[in-house]
């Protein structure tokens, strides 16, 4: 007899060789350059529920340039698995011919010239088309947003989410749960919430005070959809006070409650729940060990570590879904559930190409009304820059190399460190430097750019106490993003060690002097997690170094010897 999990199998594997993964036949027509709005759409219905998946939009309205990791280290059992195979061996797995839409979409290779051939991703209004167009085939499909919505821009930060409230809503989602949106403090972030007209889930968001569930936060709503019941779990960020300042949001605790979890899921299939779906921002690694250890969750829409993944990934009857970030994908999963079980899926992930898809005339009139007050300052040109600059890899990345070196000039700084923040759009070379696109990497309500003395033994515990969470072997207590960015600084790390071990022969590189544990250095950073930080916002020194610049040349940076990747 078939197992379950070997029909899930067979269901995704028959997904992917019919196209219905969605990669195989837009990938296909690169070599005709001849992508239609029609073909990224197309999809052959399945079964008798749609889910609409998006996540980590990271307040971006417009269509941008987004360019995906060169570098994703995966440690443990999650050496070599995806989503931490990048470039051309991601290719290979995935079957993705080099210079095709795939391979711009999900792969940084070769990402300027297949840019100027592509153009730009993502926009609110491109997606609003896309759902539209899958609410047509399947009206009662469920949209779910999860999270890192309300927060990453200009307009965002200037509105205190009121932007991205009104855009979303006209999209109709039916549930989110949350992460950066909680660091526009609890009263805002409770204002927001009680004016949604869609749930606001979040099984693990407690009140701290009490140690239970939050009343504004419901873990869960039930859905009546193609005949199926369904549960939708929220899931937030897990490790919202150690990543991000606790102190704006005092009443609130989060964790991974993985023991919670599984007693919503009992409960929700006590009631009925034929499909059980969580919508997480865990990340994705945390979201594995999850569907490992909480039995009978069906769906997991994963969110936090911006993977896009161009085919789920199943641990044990688990299915997970991978939807990216910044705008650029949406992901649609039909499921087929038939006597209270899920009996197979087809899924897709469509790339949000700005230049493909047309517009959806009401919701871009919405964006352009809430941006229309802030678009001269917005607009205004801050210089142009010569590098392709981008954020996201592991170590490094052009963005935050600039934004280190605005740090170390304009703070008088010996050391300068940039947060390992994942959001942020990229530039190509020869492109204006605007207002805007500062914001875009730089937004957020705790931005104070700090200078601060540190010997080299505090700065080596830093760096070790960083680097831990993102290699540590288990991924419960991976709880940031990629590893702090560092000018003036460089330094040898193995990702194989114990925490204490991986960081070593850390150098000044002005002079090239080893760092000495007992002297003191000056650093210079932003977003710390400390109330009353003091010093000039991060987007100010970032504007001031560029203006002086003029023309801004990002040099390759060679200062980080990784081993044991």
């Amino acid at each position: 007899m078939i197992s379950r999990r070997d029909f899930l199998q067979s269901s995704m594997a028959a997904s992917a060789l019919l196209g219905a993964s969605g990669f195989g036949r837009w990938a296909r027509l690169a070599a005709q350059q001849s992508l239609t709005q029609d073909q990224l759409l197309q999809f052959d219905t399945y079964g008798n529920v749609s889910l609409i998946h998006v996540t980590d939009i990271h307040a971006q309205l417009k269509p941008i340039y987004f360019r995906e990791p060169s570098i994703n280290i995966g440690v443990g059992e999650n050496r070599g698995a995806v989503p931490h195979i990048t470039g051309a061996e991601f290719r290979r797995m995935y079957g993705i011919e080099d210079g095709s839409p795939s391979h711009y979409a999900l792969s940084a290779d070769d990402f300027e010239a297949l840019a100027r051939g592509y153009g730009k991703v993502g926009g609110l209004d491109r997606m609003a088309t896309v759902i539209n167009q899958i609410r047509a085939d399947r009206p009662d499909a469920l949209l779910l947003d999860g999270g890192d919505t309300w927060h990453g821009s200009y307009t965002c930060y200037h509105t205190q989410g009121q932007d991205m409230v009104e855009v979303m809503n006209a999209l109709k989602p039916d549930a989110m749960t949350f992460h950066w949106e909680f660091t526009l403090g609890s009263d805002r972030v409770n204002e927001l919430v009680e004016s949604l007209p869609f749930a606001a889930l979040g099984q693990n968001i407690f009140d701290a005070e009490w140690d239970e569930p939050a009343e504004l936060f419901p873990p869960y709503k039930f859905f009546e959809r193609g005949g199926v019941k369904i549960a939708v779990i929220g899931q937030a960020f897990p490790y919202m006070p150690i990543a991000n300042p606790g102190w704006m949001f005092p009443e609130y605790a989060f964790g991974i409650r993985d023991e919670h979890m599984q007693e919503v899921v009992d409960e929700v299939r006590g009631m009925g729940a034929e499909l059980v779906v969580v919508l997480s921002h865990n990340g994705f690694d945390v979201d594995k060990k999850m569907a490992g250890v909480v039995s009978g969750i069906d769906v997991i829409l994963s969110g936090h570590t911006h993977d896009a993944l161009p085919e789920p990934v199943l641990v044990g009857e688990t299915v997970i879904v991978a939807s990216g970030s910044n705008g650029k994908f949406v992901s649609r999963v039909d499921l087929d559930v038939r006597d209270g079980r899920m009996m197979g899926f087809r899924h897709k992930l469509i790339p949000i190409f700005s230049d493909v898809i047309t517009p959806d005339p009401e919701v871009a009139q919405l964006i352009d009304t809430v941006r229309a007050p802030y678009e001269e300052a917005m607009g205004e040109v801050i210089g142009q820059t010569a590098s392709l600059l981008y954020r996201r890899g592991n170590f490094n990345g052009t963005w935050d190399d600039l934004i280190c070196d605005a740090l170390l000039s304009e703070r008088e700084a010996d050391i300068a460190l940039s947060p390992g923040v994942r959001w942020g759009p990229s530039l190509l070379p020869g492109q204006d430097i605007t207002r805007e696109d500062i914001w875009n990497v730089t937004s957020m309500t705790y931005g104070a750019a700090y200078r601060t003395e540190m010997t080299g033994e505090f700065l080596h515990v830093v760096m070790e106490d960083v680097a831990d969470n993102l290699f540590n072997p288990d991924p419960y207590y991976q709880q940031g993003g990629d590893m702090v960015r560092t000018g003036g600084l460089g330094y040898r790390i193995d990702v194989t060690q114990p925490q204490g071990s991986r960081i070593s022969e850390m150098t000044l590189l002005a002079t090239g002097e080893k760092i000495d544990p007992a002297r003191p250095y000056q650093v210079a950073g932003w977003a710390s997690v400390n109330e009353d930080t003091e010093g000039p916002q991060i987007w100010d020194v970032v504007e001031s170094h560029i203006r002086k610049q003029g023309t801004v040349t990002v040099q390759p940076n060679n200062s980080v010897a990784v081993v044991g990747a």
